[in-house]
């Protein structure tokens, strides 16, 4: 399902903090510095970045574990930097270590897994849970 999926493969993903990825954005706390929602999604981003141009046509890779310490808070207008290291393939599951940065702190860390999947099948199990009409 995926060619040259290597331990070691890295992704980097970055975004300024605005108003619209603060914690009072997300409904996850009252300040409006970069929310750990948005953090974690940096992060899964930056993970499937690395991955993503080596899977064979037709298939992705899904979320299914996060593990993340929010270790500092960021201000609305400084870049965070989310960087992923391949840690473990073992057949479909892949393993990787997160982490992220501001221009000052490490801001977060953590372990994210994701799996792949076939992207058609995948979709259509999805579409089952809805009510038939």
């Amino acid at each position: 399902m995926a060619r040259d999926l290597q331990i070691g493969i890295e992704g980097l993903a970055q975004t300024v903090v605005s108003e619209l990825n603060t914690a009072i954005a997300h409904g996850s706390g009252a300040v409006s510095v970069f929310a750990t929602p948005a953090l974690v999604g940096l992060m899964e981003k930056a993970a499937l970045s690395s991955v993503e141009p080596l899977l064979e046509q037709g298939t992705t890779t899904v979320g299914t574990r996060v593990d993340v310490k929010h270790l500092a808070a960021t201000p609305v207008g400084m870049t965070v930097v989310a960087t992923s290291r391949l840690v473990e393939v073992d057949g479909k599951r892949l393993v990787f270590e997160v982490e992220a940065r501001d221009n000052v702190d490490l801001v977060g860390m953590g372990i994210h897994e994701r799996f792949i999947v076939k992207t058609e099948s995948f979709i259509r199990r999805v579409e089952d849970k809805l009510p038939k009409n």
